[in-house]
């Protein structure tokens, strides 16, 4: 952890948004070496990376937030409120505006704007719309350090790092198998699964870069962060899980996934 401490704050959220990319890709990675997925693990490991992003939205994001904004000149709910509200708007608009298709629904189901965009885009589009605040959230972690909130520490960014890595995990699964299961290439399918995650380094680089700038912001958009991510969990996750008829081993993974965010934010926050 000592090289990091020598990182410029964008770098660090940076390297921390490839890092989390890289357990997308390994996980679309694994196109090559099956091509049917169990739907009870599927449904399993959604659950889990549901439970994680609850947890990281609480103990990394809203409590750090709240904290912060008792020592404001405003009532000590307020940031929290208004940044989780407009998390969860910013992701309504963009689901309303882009056009995207999630796991296992038809063609016709696709959200957003009409367009001739094909399948495989649109079901790539879905999960990289939905990384945005994964990556966001990882940023604005490393920019609470930079600015030295006390609510915030080097090793918290990096347990919220660890937590969103290992619930991207399932998402290049989501992407790349069904695409090689209606024919498309291994190498492909691997290439389409990865890039939905390209887009985490960079928000992350937007996010740490946005605090540090304007400083003010901090819990404002801590919470941002969090009331997008809880969206996307209650919006897509949670019910994708619950298609399939594994309801109980989904919320099992959910409590799983919700104990080890809780426990990598406690140990290391």
């Amino acid at each position: 952890m000592d090289f990091l401490q020598d990182l410029s704050p964008v770098v660090k959220a940076l390297l921390a948004g490839i890092f989390t990319w890289s357990f997308t890709a390994l996980g679309a990675a694994s196109v090559f070496l099956i091509k049917e997925i169990n739907r009870k693990f599927l449904d399993t490991m959604l659950g889990f990376a549901a439970g994680v992003m609850i947890a990281a939205s609480y103990w990394s994001l809203l409590s750090p937030a709240i904290e912060m904004s008792s020592v404001k000149e405003v009532p000590i709910w307020l940031p929290a409120t208004v940044g989780f509200l407009l998390g969860g708007l910013f992701l309504r608009g963009i689901d309303e505006l882009f056009p995207h298709l999630q796991y296992g629904r038809l063609s016709k189901d696709a959200e957003g704007i009409k367009t001739s965009w094909q399948r495989s885009t649109l079901l790539v589009l879905a999960v990289t719309l939905h990384n945005i605040p994964e990556g966001l959230a990882i940023g604005v972690a490393f920019g609470a350090v930079a600015v030295g909130s006390a609510s915030a520490n080097l090793a918290g960014a990096l347990a919220l790092t660890i937590g969103i890595g290992i619930q991207n995990f399932p998402e290049g699964l989501v992407i790349s198998l069904p695409l090689r299961r209606e024919g498309m290439a291994c190498s492909k399918s691997f290439i389409y699964g990865q890039a939905s995650a390209i887009v985490e380094p960079i928000a992350a680089v937007v996010g740490a870069g946005s605090v540090i700038l304007v400083e003010s912001i901090l819990p404002y958009a801590l919470a941002f962060a969090a009331g997008a991510m809880i969206f996307v969990v209650i919006e897509d996750i949670i019910p994708e899980s619950q298609r399939g008829g594994n309801a109980s081993l989904a919320t099992m993974g959910a409590m799983i996934g919700f104990v080890v965010m809780m426990i990598l934010d406690v140990s290391f926050g």
